[in-house]
């Protein structure tokens, strides 16, 4: 398949043009220079494809030409989009990692979501405060968005939702569950409140209620918060709460995974009629 207008063919890893896919295994630049360039990484044609569902606009397509014909209705779609394709060596020499998973796309970043707005229309709710692992962010979005949640909220410091991995992990639903970066954590917290929701810290503390006591409040509109990795939410953001909340545990396990222990939360906490 060689009749593209927008097709590029690649023979050395230099070439400028493609800068967007660049040491895509350095994670440090890569969270610094994709926001930076207001651009992510669609990685696989799944991913790719519920992107552009989403209404997301392609920047350029890189691929090696097997991938072509699988890819062509999407090509066909873009014509005015660069389609770079080389060889293996070639590309695995500018993302420094071998293509399996077949296309990757630079993608323009959609524009930030009003948190005012975010919460309207939403009924239930997942804050992450300071999730800095790319691969439980993606799990987080997977499950909230499988299990009913209407928006995830992400501290400042939280990792990067459409960092490649996260996007990878999420099985492309980041692009499905709305969300939006909070400037001003905890105060931003009050925020939720006043939307009218009550916000369950989950952690471990001597006045916590246990998970299924929370379910059975039925509240309207309810607002998870869910701290970071080891160390769990910080004090502020579990004073700030209405209430915390816990996971009973057995066999003397004091703590699940942040994504596992969302799961569990979003499925017994979600509306019902």
């Amino acid at each position: 398949m060689t009749d593209l207008p927008q097709l590029v063919r690649l023979d050395t890893a230099e070439d400028p043009r493609v800068d967007d896919y660049a040491r895509l295994t350095d994670v440090r630049l890569r969270r610094r220079i994709e926001p930076e360039r207001g651009m992510y990484i669609a990685e696989s044609s799944k991913v790719l494809r519920r992107a552009l569902a989403a209404g997301h606009r392609p920047r350029s397509f890189f691929m090696a030409e097997k991938w072509l014909t699988e890819m062509a209705d999407v090509l066909a779609a873009h014509p005015d989009v660069p389609l770079y394709v080389g060889p293996d060596a070639v590309l695995e020499q500018i993302t420094g990692f071998h293509l399996h998973r077949g296309a990757l796309a630079a993608m323009q970043r959609p524009e930030p979501v009003d948190l005012d707005r975010l919460l309207a229309g939403a009924r239930r709710v997942a804050i992450l405060e300071d999730v800095v692992d790319h691969t439980n962010v993606g799990a987080v979005f997977r499950s909230a968005a499988a299990l009913g949640v209407d928006a995830v909220l992400v501290t400042p410091r939280c990792a990067d939702p459409l960092y490649r991995r996260a996007v990878r992990v999420s099985m492309g639903t980041v692009f499905q569950v709305p969300w939006a970066r909070l400037e001003h954590w905890t105060a931003d917290l009050q925020r939720v409140k006043d939307a009218g929701f009550t916000t369950a810290a989950l952690a471990l503390s001597e006045d916590s209620v246990p998970l299924d006591e929370l379910a059975a409040r039925r509240d309207e509109r309810l607002a998870l918060v869910l701290g970071t990795e080891g160390e769990g939410l910080s004090a502020a953001a579990v004073h700030h709460a209405d209430l915390v909340v816990r996971i009973p545990m057995s066999h003397g396990v004091d703590s699940l995974n942040v994504a596992a222990a969302s799961a569990v939360a979003f499925w017994e906490t979600r509306p019902r009629p």
